[in-house]
């Protein structure tokens, strides 16, 4: 037997030994008390319309300040990494990996409760400003990094014509050099998006209210006062409704990049 026929022997036992596996499990899973304990219709309607005018709108709100906190604080970060002053650069490596090598649920222990604490402060609108500059600072740490590389990722030719042609580094900076870094960094930008939108779920740690439950603390409750897996599969359809459509834009974005180089 020849090379090519043993491989094509081989990749036939593992189809079959796959189609095996799923005719097996379909046929011997106990099918009504699967549904019985993940998809119960008379527990998951009561959970509409506040599963999404409530939990899932919070959860997006708690993305998107995040996200421009941490979009802010990373390209203020990424330039600092890159400047010719010595300390800038220290501190932005300083910041950048302590926050990446932190759990980010230490992070939000310590804006939550540790610094308010200690200082004696006040972290302004509640359990959604605690939890969006958590996310934040830890957002910013790995936007950093993408910013950089996107800014290295331009030729340097365009900031040395930009300078020819009179202007100064921080104009050249913003008008020309940064603009083109943006177009190279969108993908994993999104893609950091959905990060932070699963990172949502560990907010319940700081305690909220009724009107702040983001979707993994809304189906939590929801699973507890029932008894019934029902709330942790409608939230797991939520999130995928959410995070599909844009895990799919990442993808044609990325294949829009590979098709313009």
């Amino acid at each position: 037997m020849n090379r090519r026929r043993r491989q094509r022997l081989v990749r036939g036992t593992l189809y079959g030994l796959f189609i095996l596996a799923v005719v097996s499990a379909l046929v011997l899973a106990d099918w009504p008390a699967i549904a019985r304990a993940f998809a119960n219709p008379e527990l998951a309607r009561e959970m509409f319309p506040d599963v999404i005018t409530v939990a899932a709108r919070n959860t997006i709100l708690y993305t998107a300040l995040s996200f421009a906190f941490g979009l802010v604080g990373g390209l203020v970060l990424a330039l600092m990494k890159i400047s010719p002053i010595r300390p800038y650069r220290w501190m932005a490596v300083a910041y950048i990996e302590l926050f990446r090598g932190l759990p980010a649920l230490v992070t939000i222990m310590a804006v939550g409760f540790v610094v308010p604490i200690a200082f004696d402060i006040t972290v302004p609108g509640g359990v959604l400003g605690k939890g969006s500059v958590a996310l934040g600072i830890v957002a910013a740490a790995y936007m950093a990094e993408t910013i950089r590389a996107g800014i290295e990722a331009v030729p340097k030719g365009q900031m040395e014509a930009a300078r020819s042609l009179g202007m100064s580094y921080s104009q050249a900076m913003a008008s020309i050099v940064l603009p083109q870094a943006f177009r190279i960094v969108v993908p994993p930008l999104t893609n950091e998006f959905v990060l932070l939108l699963k990172d949502t779920s560990l907010l319940f740690v700081l305690g909220t209210t009724p009107l702040t439950k983001e979707l993994f603390k809304f189906g939590r409750d929801a699973m507890s006062q029932n008894f019934n897996g029902t709330p942790l599969t409608v939230i797991a359809l939520v999130y995928l409704a959410i995070t599909l459509p844009l895990t799919q834009l990442v993808a044609r974005m990325e294949r829009r990049t590979a098709h313009a180089r």
